[in-house]
């Protein structure tokens, strides 16, 4: 019998995973429609409504020579812990206007959590896993803004010239290249991202599409940080998310590599083209709609550690004071559970 996922995941790259993408695909629609009609008065636009041209990430070109080591890249199991973070300190102080309220809309309404909360009859890993394909789709749809060719320059927006590093403020996001942490342009940093998110969604030992249960119990939820504990030989004698669904003990650990590689592409769109191109051509709106969407998700699961989100802190904290992210999603699922006098579940630590 086909699971969840396994129709979840059959949809995966047609643009819709569920019948809530109609409803985005919708108001992506309007949007469209909205900024049709806004054209003709795109000087207008400009003129009232652009901020001042900002120096968002323009550095020195990059240094040549990164090898790419893409096939072992992919192949890694333990891929999550090949990225780390230095901190830059000659990034400019220039106003990050997106930080600020007024830029802070979204181009929808309503509450992020009744798109992220995990259904009563759906079990938490499969849930989990169209959340990682649901996200996985936001995000691409972002990314292709920036990977738009300039028809001025035959390069993309996103070039090695214009992004010599995947830097998000003060930080640069490294790449571990030969057993070293190495600085890689933005472009060559987010496709290795996205070819590693793809391997990982089809990898049916990660994400199976057919129900293959390790043991017979219906699991909702438990504690993952217990599943270091769990003795090769007798899996079975604890429980971790999706283990009624046939996913490995790595599962959540996985969601949660996933995802922080999502958010610190988010960091680089923010960082480095919510002016160019996102504001100029009005998709701010858009790239928030997502972004909220997605720290609903990570904060609700416990996906992204906080620590983690800083580069991004000021407009969360608008978000969670406007409670467009609910403060549900902060509490998190756990606490839902609870609240629903549920059995005992532990929250996972970040």
């Amino acid at each position: 019998m086909a699971t969840f996922f396994q129709s979840v995941r059959q949809g995966f790259g047609r643009g819709s995973n569920k019948n809530n993408n109609n409803n985005n695909n919708n108001n992506n629609t309007n949007n469209n429609n909205t900024n049709n009609n806004n054209n003709n008065n795109t000087n207008n636009t400009n003129n009232n409504n652009n901020p001042p041209r900002l120096n968002n990430g323009a550095q020195n070109p990059p240094s040549a020579g990164y090898s790419s080591h893409s096939a072992a890249l992919m192949s890694s199991p333990s891929i999550s812990s090949t990225f780390s973070v230095d901190s830059v300190t000659n990034d400019n102080d220039s106003t990050k206007y997106f930080f600020q309220e007024k830029y802070a809309m979204l181009n929808v309404k309503g509450n992020f959590l009744t798109l992220c909360a995990c259904p009563k009859n759906v079990e938490l890993g499969e849930w989990l896993a169209h959340q990682i394909v649901e996200q996985n789709r936001l995000l691409h749809g972002m990314l292709q803004v920036i990977q738009e060719i300039n028809g001025l320059t035959g390069l993309p927006i996103c070039n090695e010239n214009s992004c010599p590093t995947m830097s998000a403020g003060r930080l640069t996001y490294t790449w571990l290249v030969d057993g070293r942490a190495a600085r890689i342009s933005a472009p060559k940093f987010i496709n290795r991202v996205e070819k590693w998110i793809v391997s990982k969604i089809h990898d049916p030992v990660m994400f199976p599409t057919e129900s293959t249960p390790v043991g017979t119990t219906p699991i909702v939820s438990s504690d993952p940080s217990n599943t270091t504990s769990i003795s090769p030989a007798n899996p079975s004698t604890q429980d971790w998310i999706g283990k009624s669904s046939g996913f490995p003990q790595t599962f959540y650990k996985d969601c949660q590599g996933i995802m922080k590689q999502m958010f610190r592409c988010y960091a680089h769109l923010y960082h480095g083209h919510w002016e160019n191109p996102f504001f100029h051509i009005n998709k701010h709106e858009v790239l928030n709609m997502c972004f909220v969407h997605f720290v609903t998700v990570a904060k609700y699961y416990k996906l992204v550690a906080d620590k983690e989100m800083e580069p991004m802190q000021p407009l969360i904290d608008i978000y969670i004071k406007q409670e467009k992210i609910p403060p549900e999603a902060l509490a998190g699922h756990w606490a839902q559970q609870s609240s629903l006098s549920m059995p005992a579940l532990t929250a996972p630590s970040n």
